[in-house]
């Protein structure tokens, strides 16, 4: 496969330097991308950065994934409008291999082939770099001038952050700079790769290359990917969406990819997927025959849920979509374990009830009437019933006197209460 061709027809290339096609045409060649290590997990936002050195692994190209200790203990000035928190050793070092993890799902560390992944984190060369022998050995190839027209630093400079740039800030993109060039010597890293607002500090890198080595190194950056309404891709009202199960769940993690427009489905299937072109395309067209079926949204959310957590966890998530919205039956219900139970009723009416009802056993209507206010009288609740409009646990309830105990409960603790057709109500037991 052609890395260049393959990623242009999937729309995501940006920009990239002159001769950079070249250069991967003539040999197998070395690149890197950046990752800020200031979390445990990679969110979708990374995703990009991390489907490119797939696919340059793919092409027969060596990916170097490189964990930005030192420079994620400054900050970059690029996009943000203020400084970030710094990170002590200790917490760098958790965030690197929880990352590491993350990664070889993608990329291929443990391979003895000669374009198998490496991992390198910048402060394992910054942290014995003397200030003075930065300033001395780095600094003096690279202009005030050249760094000051930078975008990223004219923005910061230009009022859209408060409290303006600090030098620690205005030093970053030297010492991105300055990781290419170690790549470059170290690793024959030729090419750095990451989002279209790392280009200034890429093509420092570059530069930096060029003046203390005049040897020729290379930049491509890739389209930041937006949402066709505007609004900030992956990001939801709970905040970002999370490779790591623990942060965000894989049934929470599938709702988030089912539920994008077709717009943003038809733009995303190339990005996060292998799919390739020809069967993306019959994807599209067979979506645009049957746009409410959303098969586009179905097969891009099965692609990625499967590629990020597993089969199972996409099957779980499925499961799951369908007790809320389909025709589920009990024991799919029965089958969910607690947390992705707690994701699918996320923003249910909760009511809680004392365990000690349940052991002695209680009548339906007087929990669903009395103990709690599902219904407003008894009354209601009995007529309801009797006209088959209300369920427990995904099961019709025959009687309205039915005695309901603690061996009905989910995962020991919850019952599912629903009244006619979409209105849910969680009882939790204590």
């Amino acid at each position: 496969m052609n890395f260049v061709e393959e990623l242009k027809w999937r729309g995501m290339i940006h920009d990239m330097m002159p001769g950079t096609e070249e250069q991967l045409e003539k040999e197998m060649t070395t690149a890197y991308v950046g990752i800020d290590p200031t979390a445990d997990s990679l969110h979708i936002g990374h995703l990009v950065s991390v489907m490119i050195l797939r696919h340059f692994q793919r092409c027969g190209h060596k990916p170097l994934a490189l964990i930005g200790g030192a420079t994620g203990m400054i900050g970059d000035p690029s996009g943000k409008s203020a400084e970030r928190n710094l990170l002590t050793e200790e917490v760098l070092r958790h965030n690197q291999e929880c990352i590491k993890k993350q990664l070889s799902k993608f990329l291929d560390f443990d391979s003895d082939a000669p374009n198998a992944a490496e991992l390198v984190n910048n402060y394992d060369w910054m942290k014995e770099f003397s200030f003075l022998d930065f300033a001395r050995e780095i600094g003096k190839h690279i202009t005030v001038n050249y760094m000051m027209a930078k975008d990223s630093v004219k923005r910061r400079l230009n009022g859209e952050a408060r409290d303006g740039l600090s030098f620690t800030e205005f030093t970053y993109q030297l010492l991105q700079g300055y990781d290419f060039l170690h790549l470059y010597e170290t690793k024959n890293c030729k090419l750095q790769m990451g989002g279209s607002d790392q280009w200034g500090n890429i093509t420092t890198g570059t530069e930096l290359i060029r003046r203390k080595n005049g040897g020729d190194a290379f930049a491509l950056t890739c389209p930041l990917i937006t949402k066709a309404d505007g609004g900030k891709f992956g990001k939801t009202e709970s905040g970002n969406v999370w490779l790591d199960p623990r942060y965000t769940s894989p049934y929470k993690f599938y709702q988030f990819w089912l539920n994008v427009s077709d717009e943003d489905a038809q733009r995303y299937i190339k990005i996060f997927t292998f799919l390739g072109k020809e069967e993306i395309e019959a994807l599209v067209a067979e979506h645009s025959s049957a746009p409410h079926l959303r098969l586009l949204q179905k097969r891009l959310a099965k692609e990625i849920t499967i590629m990020v957590h597993s089969e199972a966890d996409y099957q779980a998530a499925v499961d799951a979509s369908n007790i809320l919205f389909g025709n589920a039956t009990a024991e799919a219900l029965h089958r969910l374990d607690e947390d992705t139970f707690l994701s699918v009723f996320e923003g249910v009416p909760q009511f809680e009830v004392s365990r000690d009802i349940l052991s002695q056993g209680v009548k339906a209507v007087d929990l669903f009437a009395e103990h709690t206010k599902i219904f407003s009288s008894k009354g209601e609740m009995r007529k309801l019933t009797q006209g088959g409009g209300v369920s427990m646990n995904k099961e019709k309830l025959a009687a309205f006197d039915k005695e309901i105990t603690s061996t009905d409960l989910l995962n020991d603790k919850y019952l599912l209460v629903q009244r006619g057709k979409k209105n849910y109500f969680l009882i939790v037991a204590k």
